[in-house]
């Protein structure tokens, strides 16, 4: 019988393209872990839409860091 270790040995050795197919088919067989229960998921993809339709409304992470720094003040 093989293990979790001899299975996760031989991934490992893998190349990276087989590797990424080979977690992308685990993924995929798990059931959904995560909830959405607070809207937190379509409000991210909400704003992901906004921002692919009008990027200028985005800010650089340059920006993010002052507006930190400033509440921080």
């Amino acid at each position: 019988m093989t293990t979790i270790d001899e299975v996760e040995k031989l991934a490992l050795g893998l190349p990276e393209s087989q590797r990424a197919i080979l977690a992308a088919h685990l993924l995929e067989s798990l059931s959904p872990v995560l909830g959405d229960a607070d809207e937190g998921i379509a409000e991210a993809l909400r704003r992901d839409t906004e921002l692919a339709a009008n990027p200028s409304s985005g800010m650089t992470i340059e920006e993010l860091d002052q507006q930190i720094e400033g509440r921080r003040r």
